[in-house]
């Protein structure tokens, strides 16, 4: 599947933070979008390890972007949510991942792999503020 949950979360979090001027922690997050604030907090803190969000620990801690919104494309953001390139279908990103090993012989791989292509062009020129 292209976007799960952390995709969505990741893209969330990131809006209300890039709108912040001051650092917003998983607890204030988890209300404001009402999600799991555990499960937010890993996505967080993988952001974080990525350099898309700088941490601040303490009281008044939180996260606050590390780049512009301009600078940030999805397909980044989706691929670091995901701990994997996004893909439409599992064999999509290219012929050595092919579950069958016959995408040579494939006869819908070249298809998959245009429409990959395409989706992967689009989100690349999206960026974080063309979704705030």
């Amino acid at each position: 599947m292209l976007l799960t949950k952390k995709s969505e979360y990741a893209m969330l979090s990131l809006v209300v933070i890039a709108k912040s001027e001051v650092p917003l922690n998983a607890d204030i997050l988890s209300v404001r979008l009402n999600i799991s604030k555990s499960f937010l907090a890993k996505i967080l803190q993988n952001l974080a390890k990525h350099d898309i969000l700088k941490s601040y620990k303490g009281v008044n801690g939180g996260f606050l972007l590390l780049k512009k919104p301009e600078e940030l494309t999805i397909l980044n953001i989706i691929s670091i949510a995901e701990e994997k390139k996004p893909a439409v279908f599992e064999c999509s990103n290219g012929e050595q991942i092919c579950g069958q090993g016959v995408s040579r012989g494939c006869t819908i791989f070249p298809v998959l792999a245009n429409l990959q292509f395409k989706i992967n062009d689009f989100l690349q020129g999206l960026t974080l503020k063309d979704i705030m």
